[in-house]
């Protein structure tokens, strides 16, 4: 795998190992402005790798440092995730910069091919659990929509990098109105801060039901949390 050599400034010394991979959008015009902020000393935040859309694949920070990418965040209890996590940034605009019409623009299929063999590669030299690659938008619910709805984590999974268990049918629908704590309590665990809960809703349905962003529990959100709370559970205990 090529990596050009981009190196940034900003940066410190971890004070944990990198367990957590986090992948994020550039939100911006394009990759030039972005690799350009991300090695401005003044700007304060960098990321580990950025991934172009055609594919190429810049170094800025290397995988031993910790790099500012992350924010104000949380993860499964854990915070401090700049110094947890390998962070990756994918050229591509976003909510900010959508296409003619308000589409957002699409991730090529060659940069998502980029993703999935740099994640491996960092995955293969990290102890990363599947439960633990998130969103920027999973750890900072309140804060951030990256790489967002549109960003295909189903291909990522089904090529090992993730979890992305199938959707279920309404037969499985799991009904908490006599559980009050039952929807925060799937939701943590899973690894959401619950502070906002409608902000942790609306980030797992980013993630997890890219077509129906409500913040609304609904019977199909429902389902749909029983169901991946289940797949998170397994895939973060020691034997997963």
């Amino acid at each position: 795998m090529r990596l050009e050599e981009t190196p940034s400034p900003n940066h410190d010394e971890r004070r944990h190992k990198a367990d957590l991979l986090v992948l994020h959008y550039t939100g911006m015009q394009s990759g030039e402005a972005a690799l350009d902020r991300m090695r401005d000393p003044d700007s304060k935040v960098s990321a580990h790798y950025m991934v172009w859309e055609d594919g190429r694949i810049a170094r800025l920070v290397d995988e031993s440092r910790r790099a500012w990418h992350a924010g104000l965040s949380s993860w499964q209890g854990d915070d401090d995730l700049n110094s947890r996590s390998i962070g990756i940034e994918i050229v591509n605009g976003g909510h900010d910069f959508p296409l003619p019409g308000g589409h957002l623009p699409p991730y090529p299929d060659v940069q998502i091919d980029r993703v999935i063999e740099l994640a491996r590669a960092i995955l293969a030299r990290h102890a990363i659990l599947p439960s633990r690659i998130v969103a920027h938008s999973d750890i900072a619910p309140t804060r951030k929509i990256d790489p967002g709805e549109h960003f295909p984590w189903a291909r990522l999974a089904q090529a090992g990098i993730g979890l992305w268990p199938e959707e279920a049918s309404g037969a499985g629908c799991v009904w908490m109105g006599g559980d009050p704590g039952g929807l925060n309590r799937q939701l943590g665990i899973i690894g959401y801060n619950i502070s906002d809960v409608t902000a942790a809703l609306r980030a797992f349905q980013r993630r997890f039901l890219p077509d129906a962003i409500t913040g609304m529990a609904d019977a199909r959100t429902l389902r749909r949390l029983a169901q991946v709370s289940e797949a998170y559970s397994a895939a973060s205990s020691p034997q997963a």
